[in-house]
């Protein structure tokens, strides 16, 4: 007697592409199509009001966008260090920022991710939706709705 294996309905998924972004302290987990661009370290430039956590503003692509260290923003401390990238990523609320720069601490990671996420319970900062299990890593899944409304309260767009 032969087994029967359920497949996924045409044009659905059960997997999707992920990538791990290193930073100094952890590491996060987001699907591959909010990231636009991975770009070598540049410093922004900064304002004298602006919190920790604000890196200042990049030139991207003739686009001025605000440079964000997800570690300070979420509590802990910035660190530029000698493997610095910056990932552009594609803001997806409705605030009319239409990319964020994220500081990173080296090369993101490509892995696939399925339907079946091991969520690991561990105390979460004030950005952080949720940890999984990815392999041997507990990426964080960053809520970058609340991130776009921090850029918004501080009226850095």
């Amino acid at each position: 007697m032969l087994e029967h294996t359920p497949r996924a309905a045409p044009g659905r998924r059960n997997s999707l592409t992920g990538l791990l972004l290193p930073l100094g302290d952890r590491s996060l987990l987001l699907p591959n199509v909010a990231v636009a661009e991975l770009i070598g370290y540049q410093a922004g430039v900064t304002r004298e009001d602006e919190p920790a956590w604000s890196l200042g503003r990049i030139i991207w692509r003739d686009l001025s966008i605000p440079l964000v260290s997800f570690e300070a923003a979420s509590g802990g401390s910035t660190h530029v260090g000698e493997r610095a990238r910056i990932v552009v990523l594609n803001a997806l609320g409705d605030s009319g920022i239409g990319f964020i720069a994220l500081l990173v601490q080296g090369i993101p990671r490509s892995c696939k991710i399925d339907n079946q996420l091991n969520y690991v319970d561990v105390p979460l900062g004030p950005l952080e939706l949720a940890a999984v299990q990815v392999g041997e890593q507990v990426p964080r899944v960053p809520d970058l709705i609340a991130l776009e409304q921090l850029l918004l309260d501080e009226q850095l767009i």
